[in-house]
């Protein structure tokens, strides 16, 4: 993340504004953060993921939706771009929007060195607080690196680790393993 714009906006000015913008910015209780922009490795590995995933899910009622859509978090009261999202059967907008939903069953996060804290503490205690919310995915960008977080039961999450190079992470979803190989291919480490 960038700088915050200090004022408070409302909903409805955010949303108007995110239609406009030549960039995207999320919403975190009245305020608007730009975004930082993405690296080619950044880009690579989500590009590659979302393609595993979506192979992966072709046949099965799951979505898989990368960086542009956004997901409100209404406890929290906030706007963000998960860079990718998977929905198990149709998804939910928020008021009838096609660019903003609020269902996701699993999110991943390609780790950058100026928002890895954030995705690891701030976004995924808001993540949390969804409804049908069940795995959470990180993955670095500048090393063979992953973790993935399980809910298994209300308030409990189950922590893995992956750091070698012929692991897979597996998705709980569908029991779908995604490889290192495929998830840095092409991506320069």
């Amino acid at each position: 993340m960038q700088t915050t714009i200090p004022k408070n906006v409302s909903i409805e000015d955010y949303l108007k504004q995110e239609e406009k913008a030549s960039f995207k910015s999320e919403y975190i209780e009245g305020k608007i953060i730009p975004m930082a922009g993405g690296t080619v490795n950044h880009n690579q590995i989500a590009v590659n993921i979302t393609t595993e995933l979506n192979y992966a899910f072709k046949k099965r009622d799951y979505r898989v939706y990368m960086g542009d859509v956004r997901l409100w978090i209404p406890e929290k009261n906030i706007f963000t771009y998960p860079d990718i999202m998977v929905i198990e059967g149709d998804p939910i907008y928020y008021e009838n929007r096609k660019d903003t939903i609020l269902n996701p069953s699993l999110i991943i996060e390609v780790l950058s060195p100026s928002t890895k804290n954030y995705d690891k503490e701030g976004k995924f205690s808001a993540y949390r607080t969804i409804q049908g919310f069940s795995e959470y995915i990180l993955v670095s960008q500048t090393k063979i690196y992953g973790e993935k977080f399980t809910k298994t039961d209300a308030k409990t999450w189950l922590f893995q680790e992956f750091y070698e190079e012929d692991q897979s992470i597996k998705v709980q979803l569908e029991n779908i393993s995604l490889q290192f190989d495929d998830i840095y291919h092409k991506v320069d480490l």
